[in-house]
């Protein structure tokens, strides 16, 4: 009998691995980027770093409850999960707690949440709900449904607040994952066109944020100023060169880059592991997409499928609008980096959506076939599925 030696017996393994490591550095990285703050404000370095680990202790409860629970029963879930956070999203506006001009966080009994971070991952659910439906039946989807108006409602919300970089991921997943379905281009173009109208109107009706456009294409004539993080999270990059200056050792925290352990957390790792940090990040996110599009392609049913497509855009496309905003090339927006920059609502999102990936991963045609190749008396019945591929 011919014997086939892998690293790993199922793609959730190295998902796992990856996401461990990325935790890690994380961990590490909020930890060193926050201390000086932490000193300085709360008299306790290790302020940031305790609630960091109390929300990752929750994350991964959280990970490990979205891992156990078939996904099939989101479904089902769903009509209380959006109810809920249509409530909370407009609680927020009327009772949230103000912070650097928006009310954004919600608090009740001492424990605060964002539910726009939440309102995430319940887009894309009702997004590959929708889609998964019409391409069972053989139809074509439609940029007109219930689903899409909910999801535009709870873009809205969240742009009241005001947080217009949340507001895109909430609606920007959705559409993306409506692209890859093969919505017509009848509908997509115009649809395209109204999104752009729309991106160009919110812009001119705050006009700090033309400012902002107006200084990403030249941070330094406004280096004191509107400029400032920018320049700032450049030249913290830059100072890291291609070694780093060490964990802990990074100078740009001390007061100088606002927002050091949430929205430019990666400004302060490669500042402190250098180049290679940098490509260390970049290659585990790479990695990880490679592995969500194995198990999109290979999920037991198209709902599954689904749901990989939106988790996959999900945490790479804040990942990309995060390390974007950080080297200059997106104005600044609040989108944190998955696994890295600090933030309990977005880290136990990330950890739900991972729960929810390997889930399907566990679900998937491959894992079945392992299961009906054991001994009979765990031999399970499998239900032929034909194969799909959306995600080439």
């Amino acid at each position: 009998m011919r014997i086939r030696k892998t690293l790993w017996t199922n793609d959730a393994e190295p998902v796992i691995v990856i996401m461990v490591l990325l935790l890690v550095l994380g961990t590490l990285n909020v930890f060193s980027s926050s201390f000086v703050m932490a000193t300085i404000d709360y008299e306790n370095p290790y302020y940031f770093l305790t609630k960091h680990l109390i929300m990752l202790v929750v994350g991964l409860a959280a990970f490990v409850f979205c891992r156990k629970c078939n996904y099939m029963r989101w479904r089902y879930l769903m009509p209380g999960m959006v109810a809920f956070i249509m409530i909370a999203l407009v609680a927020v506006l009327i009772v949230g707690t103000e912070v650097n001009g928006a009310r954004r966080w919600l608090y009740a009994g001492g424990v605060g949440f964002q539910p726009a971070e939440f309102a995430k991952l319940i887009s894309l659910l009702l997004m590959a709900a929708y889609l998964s439906s019409r391409l069972k039946a053989g139809k074509a989807p439609s940029v007109l449904n219930l689903q899409a108006g909910i999801i535009l409602l709870m873009a809205a919300l969240t742009e009241l607040e005001p947080d217009m970089g949340t507001a895109l991921i909430i609606i920007g997943v959705p559409f993306l994952m409506l692209i890859v379905a093969g919505v017509p281009m009848s509908q997509l173009v115009p649809l395209g066109g109204i999104g752009v109208a729309g991106a160009i109107g919110l812009i001119f009706l705050q006009p700090y944020r033309l400012e902002r456009i107006k200084v990403m294409f030249d941070p330094w004539a406004d280096a004191q100023g509107k400029g400032y993080q920018t320049v700032q999270s450049l030249s913290t990059i830059g100072s890291g060169g291609f070694w780093g200056m060490g964990l802990g050792s990074g100078v740009s925290k001390y007061d100088y880059l606002p927002e050091a352990h949430t929205d430019f957390a990666f400004a302060i790792f490669c500042q402190e592991h250098g180049f290679l940090g940098a490509m260390l990040i970049f290659f585990l996110l790479a990695v990880l997409l490679l592995y969500c599009i194995r198990i999109a392609n290979k999920a037991n049913d198209e709902f599954g499928q689904m749901l990989a497509l939106g988790i996959m855009l999900l945490i790479m496309g804040q990942g990309i609008a995060n390390v974007a905003m950080v080297g200059g090339l997106l104005p600044v927006v609040g989108v944190p980096l998955p696994f890295i920059s600090y933030g309990g609502s977005s880290l136990i999102v990330t950890m739900c959506a991972m729960g929810i990936l390997l889930n399907v991963c566990d679900h998937s045609k491959d894992n079945k076939e392992e299961q009906s190749e054991s001994p009979p008396r765990e031999r399970k019945k499998i239900e032929s599925k034909p194969e799909l591929h959306l995600v080439k």
